[in-house]
């Protein structure tokens, strides 16, 4: 898959600048980081450059702010890096300007720098043409290692990558290549595992994946505006009933693609939105006026089991039920559970991610046994949208 992209494979970086754009946004709290996920994640590319003799100079942004906000700043990001690394990291006030290239000129070979939050200036998100070059005057080349902001055409996620040799970072490879394998070139059958609240956020999602897997099980809130689609009796379950069309139209298309719909036939059922609310497993044809679905129920989690075994490749994004709440956390863990047995014993390979997943696969104790999971939400989904992601275009071989 990565043949498609340059890498660092192709590139000496030793004595050159290089301007490294990673993701640094980090959950914080009371000024320190409260997981370094992705701070590991991005730390394989760091030292390797750094390894090679390269001047590691980190671009990245932070939160959301309104100029240049000190809640906001990446210096203690940049000290819980250096934790992480074993290497000092220092800091730059700023990512442009006389403070910026003071900075990088007090750099050696192997030295590491972070540059402040790139959204203190508001034309990072403009992709602003003179900003870019402030940025480029920086570097020698440009290694893009955030594939989660690659779906955002900005000055350091893109805009870099038309002015610098750009190339992508360990991190960036790997999610190419798991998500080429997930959906590009897989190996076949191909089951997609989609759950989640709502149709609405998802329907490109589950247009894009019809036509591409041979599987598709639809769980969670969205199961069950397929359901009234269909002429369910859903209780007071949530659901958008108002896209019941919608959901009419994926499963023709579905139909004519020959892909098979996999929605639950049963269902785990309480009457109060509540952790351990009483509950009580239903047929679809029995789902009591006054309950509310909150898990997918035991021949459902069977049959997803089945469909499991029948794949080569697993796709999954979204819980099965309200899987933040005991019990109704059981079917998306079994399920998860089951998919990693499968992975485990190399007859699957299973890719998942969005935020929701990965906290549902950590619950399940089995996030290290899939074969990728991607802390990458929204560029992720956009992926499998069948959307093109500009900071991963323009690191295309051209």
């Amino acid at each position: 898959m990565t043949q498609a992209f340059r890498t660092l494979d192709d590139v000496d970086v030793k004595g050159k600048r290089v301007l490294l754009r990673v993701d640094l946004n980090v959950p914080m709290e009371n000024g320190r980081v409260t997981d370094a996920t992705r701070l590991e994640r991005v730390s394989p590319t760091i030292t390797e450059i750094s390894g090679k003799g390269g001047k590691v100079i980190l671009l990245a942004h932070f939160g959301r702010p309104k100029g240049r906000e000190a809640k906001d700043s990446l210096k203690p990001v940049a000290d819980a890096l250096s934790d992480v690394i074993g290497k000092p990291v220092w800091f730059a006030e700023d990512c442009v300007g006389d403070v910026a290239q003071k900075a990088v000129a007090a750099m050696k070979d192997g030295d590491i720098l972070c540059l402040e939050n790139t959204r203190f200036h508001k034309e990072e998100e403009k992709n602003d043409p003179a900003f870019v070059n402030e940025l480029a005057k920086l570097g020698d080349i440009w290694v893009n290692d955030a594939f989660s902001a690659a779906h955002r055409a900005h000055a350091s996620t893109e805009g870099l990558g038309h002015r610098l040799p750009a190339y992508a970072g360990r991190t960036m490879q790997a999610e190419l290549d798991a998500l080429g394998k997930a959906l590009e070139s897989p190996t076949k059958p191909v089951i997609a595992i989609i759950g989640g609240a709502k149709v609405s956020t998802k329907i490109d999602l589950l247009q894009n994946l019809v036509s591409k897997v041979d599987a598709l099980v639809i769980g969670g809130g969205m199961a069950n505006t397929f359901l009234h689609a269909q002429g369910v009796g859903i209780g007071k379950s949530l659901a958008e009933k108002e896209l019941a069309a919608t959901a009419l139209r994926i499963i023709e298309k579905a139909d004519a693609a020959n892909c098979a719909i996999i929605l639950p036939v049963d269902a785990v059922v309480a009457y109060h939105f509540s952790a351990n609310a009483p509950s009580h497993a239903y047929g679809l044809d029995a789902i009591p006026a006054d309950g509310m679905i909150l898990d997918v129920g035991p021949q459902s989690i069977a049959r997803i089991h089945a469909a499991i075994d029948d794949a080569a490749t697993l796709v999954w994004n979204g819980p099965l039920g309200a899987f933040e709440m005991t019990p109704f956390d059981h079917g998306t863990v079994a399920a998860a559970r089951h998919a990693a047995k499968r992975t485990k014993a190399k007859k699957l390979v299973s890719v998942a991610g969005g935020g929701d997943t990965v906290a549902a696969l950590n619950q399940a104790g089995v996030a290290g046994d899939f074969t990728y999971v991607s802390t990458a939400g929204g560029a992720f989904l956009e992926w499998m949208e069948g959307k093109s992601l500009p900071g991963v275009q323009v690191l295309r071989n051209r």
